[in-house]
């Protein structure tokens, strides 16, 4: 056994050194031939092929590797047009340079090498470049000693996975906790410390590989695809990422109610139960606004059902009138789809006769089990299949669902031997979940071209964002493991593109019940894109469910999730306008070193700074607080200096949430549902702090559902602004923009500063003084007024604002 271990071990070395040698013996044959430029884009002829370098922006450039006899596949990843600004090509005997802006290539002619540059300092250096070896093909890179390296898609390994050789190919990975090498949403990602970004824009199986092997290269290898990747350079970690998604494609805007709270489960068995849990959600005071129906809808067992796509009369007798009543209840229906046709199942025959599935190597379906059942699997990069499956999401759309969950698309198991159109499954596996989420979008753009789509996909891409995709870290364990990986896969995905990763709040996996890591996990949803609870049958996944105590805590959260609207929808704004994040590394705001490796605090949109309790029994719990602001308790108001860790006390009632000085945060009230959310009362919270001087902010408005044609006017866009000078402060509201359904013709503005130094002297409104009252009315009076809370120091000013105006309120302090 032992012999034998050895053996393997020196076989191994042995075709590591081979291949070693084999590629550095391709990159010393590689010889520079010629280069010319071709409009904005640098060819390079070399021995054994061309290479392009293709300018996006000033920060961007692809870089495709066309061999010699060989034709790339056409990209997956990039959407944007190559830039038409001007490129300036340079070459001597020695060298050719190539600049587009601020980022630069360097050919060194002999030996063949290129340099990667951003303001004319290297960034990245080729090592052997382009290689191909028996059964693989990539791309090889030089490392920096003190580079870090994060990406690679959904893993749990530490937010610094240099030192890894991480597989690339989406796999389900069930039950995962504090470590998992290989799931559901693999990317072939590398996203340095040094401020770059490198994509290989390659769908196929394989393997990449971050300093592993040897310590100084980076490798990337596949089974096939593409040849080629993209460069993004920048010298601020939010320009980067704006910069990634400039190219890869933005996130469109989602229908408010996919802000809201989101019930499922594993799942629910009939329409009866589907009304009772909708209607025990509103007996209990809790918000609701989507209900999501796993495999059940069109079967009644677990397995044996995955084809039909139909409803399953004998438990859902009247499903378009179930979904007319919980909408009028504010509750819109999501349906999970899967892309496997079991044998002699619903469609079966349909699909076969249509040639819609992969097949084997005589054009039959390739039949295989799996979990479910023996099964076949939809042909998606077909365009007949395509066009076939979205008629069953358009037919059940026009019948009421809301939005649609599409699961195991990997695909979860998906043989070798499996023939697509367009390649073998180890060269487009990657790439199907991807497919996937384009064939329900581009669909809804063709048919239902006013609609937002909700898409709940769990594999997929680079830029599969620009499709909708709300992609989740899939089957987690219900356990505090579980819960301690969620906020570096939501961190790690966003910095890729995929800032809408979410989890399956209360965990999936499992029969474990705990009060305490079910409030935790909940608590965590509240700053994090999507608030779906899910959950195995064996622990309720819904609050509604749970004793009462626990009930109230999350009552309480889920209703601060609905007064966080407008400022979640802003952020929601800016992500699908400049790819901002939502959920943002602490790095991004201090360079202080180590934060590159922090993953228990992070940054909700620019104004919060969040540490979820992830350890049973935790009494206290270090927070480090960015410096270069200072940071007010969201629960206490007491501040903090920024630059340091400090200790918090911790209860279950709350989770440590500070809010950065300065911010000015849009709130609303909270509502049973959004379809009763309420915009013509507007809360804006200032965190005052007399050390500065000002403080912007905004808030995007519209009618939360109508998608939105580039250019086109229907929205209103409000401006924030503070001003101190000594004992004066002025905060003014402006609104501009235009007209859209829904848009009050006024608004009851109330702005809160829950930190004042003091009960104030004097107010203004609009140059006119306004009375301080020491109760607050219930209505609003018809004129400003102020209100003192001398308990928690906390002012509020009242004030009505007409459409398209605004309102300065001024503030003398003692």
């Amino acid at each position: 056994m032992r012999i034998s271990l050895i053996f393997r071990k020196l076989t191994l070395s042995v075709c590591l050194i081979s291949f070693g040698l084999l590629i550095q013996a391709q990159s010393r044959d590689r010889k520079f031939v010629s280069a010319r430029q071709i409009d904005t884009k640098l060819e390079v002829t070399v021995s054994d092929g061309i290479i392009v370098f293709t300018p996006y922006s000033g920060k961007a450039m692809g870089v495709e590797f066309v061999a010699n006899g060989k034709v790339n596949p056409p990209s997956n990843a990039i959407v944007m047009e190559p830039s038409t600004a001007t490129s300036k090509m340079k070459e001597n005997p020695a060298v050719v340079t190539f600049t587009h802006q601020r980022i630069s290539v360097k050919i060194i002619k002999n030996p063949f090498h290129i340099v990667y540059q951003y303001d004319n300092k290297p960034f990245l250096t080729e090592e052997n470049g382009y290689f191909d070896s028996i059964g693989t093909k990539g791309f090889r890179m030089r490392l920096a000693d003190d580079e870090k390296l994060m990406g690679g898609g959904e893993r749990v390994l530490g937010m610094d996975r240099r030192g890894n050789r991480l597989r690339l190919y989406n796999q389900a990975s069930y039950g995962y906790e504090t470590k998992a090498e290989l799931m559901y949403y693999s990317l072939p990602v590398v996203i340095s410390s040094k401020k770059y970004m490198l994509a290989f824009d390659n769908g196929a199986e394989g393997w990449l590989d971050l300093g592993a092997t040897k310590k100084d290269i980076l490798e990337f290898e596949a089974v096939g695809g593409r040849m080629a990747f993209l460069l993004v350079a920048s010298d601020s970690w939010s320009d980067l990422v704006s910069s990634f998604t400039e190219v890869t494609g933005r996130q469109p805007m989602l229908p408010r109610w996919a802000l809201g709270n989101i019930s499922s489960r594993m799942g629910y068995h009939s329409q009866k139960q589907v009304e009772d849990v909708v209607d025990k959600y509103i007996q209990n005071d809790i918000p609701l606004d989507a209900i999501v129906l796993d495999l059940y809808w069109f079967g009644k067992d677990l397995k044996g059902t995955l084809g039909t796509f139909e409803w399953y009369r004998d438990s859902f007798p009247e499903p378009m009138q179930m979904m007319t009543k919980l909408k009028s209840k504010g509750v819109n229906t999501i349906l999970i789809t899967e892309p496997f046709v079991l044998e002699n199942i619903g469609k079966y025959d349909e699909c076969k006769e249509k040639h819609l599935f992969g097949t084997d190597s005589t054009g039959n379906p390739f039949l295989y089990d799996f979990y479910f059942g023996h099964t076949a699997l939809l042909d998606i990069f077909k365009t007949e299949t395509r066009n076939w499956f979205w008629d069953i999401y358009k037919k059940h759309t026009s019948d009421g669902v809301a939005g649609w969950w599409g699961d195991l698309g990997e695909p979860e198991v998906h043989p070798s031997a499996l023939k697509h159109v367009n390649g073998s499954a180890a060269e487009v596996h990657n790439l199907y979940g991807h497919e996937w989420a384009r064939t329900i979008y581009d669909g809804f753009s063709k048919d239902f071209p006013l609609q937002r789509p909700v898409i709940l996909m769990r594999s997929g891409f680079i830029g599969s964002q620009r499709y909708g995709m709300l992609p989740w870290s899939g089957d987690v364990n219900r356990s505090w493991g579980g819960l301690q990986s969620q906020v570096e896969i939501a961190l790690q995905m966003g910095m890729q593109g995929l800032a809408y990763m979410s989890s399956d709040l209360g965990g999936f996996a499992g029969n474990y019940k705990d009060a305490e890591l079910y409030t935790r996990w909940l608590q965590y949803g509240v700053f994090q894109p999507v608030y779906r609870t899910h959950a195995q049958e064996e622990v309720p996944a819904e609050p509604i469910f749970w004793d009462e105590a626990t009930k109230n805590i999350v009552r309480r959260f889920i209703k601060l999730r609905y007064e966080m609207l407008p400022y979640n929808y802003t952020l929601m704004h800016g992500n699908s306008v400049n790819g901002s994040l939502l959920m943002q590394p602490l790095f991004f705001i201090d360079d202080k070193p180590g934060l590159l490796d922090e993953k228990s605090t992070y940054l909700w949109g620019e104004s919060f700074l969040v540490s979820p309790v992830v350890s049973k029994g935790a009494t206290e719990q270090k927070v480090y607080l960015p410096k270069g602001s200072n940071w007010i308790d969201f629960w206490t108001n007491k501040s903090y200096t920024g630059g340091q860790e400090i200790v918090v006390p911790l209860d279950i009632n709350t989770i440590p949430v500070f809010v950065k000085a300065g911010s000015l945060i849009p709130m609303a009230n909270s509502a049973q549902s959004t379809s009763v959310y309420d915009p013509s009362n507007l809360n804006v919270i200032y965190y005052f702090d007399p050390l500065i001087a000002e403080s912007r902010g905004y808030m995007y408005e519209d009618d939360g559902e109508t998608k939105l044609t580039s250019g086109q006017k229907a929205y209103e866009m409000f401006e924030f602004f503070a001003l101190n000078e000594g004992k004066q402060t002025t905060v003014s509201i402006n609104s501009k923009g235009f007209e859209y359904k829904g848009r009050p013709e006024k608004r009851i503005i109330t702005l809160t500063i829950p930190s004042l130094d003091g009960k104030p002297e004097k107010i203004l409104v609009d140059g006119m003084k306004v009375k301080v009252k020491s109760t607050q009315p219930e209505n609003y009076p018809g004129k400003p007024y102020a209100f003192w809370d001398k308990n928690q120091n906390k002012l509020k000013v009242v004030s009505e604002v007409a459409k398209g105006s605004g309102k300065t309120v001024t503030i003398f302090r003692k």
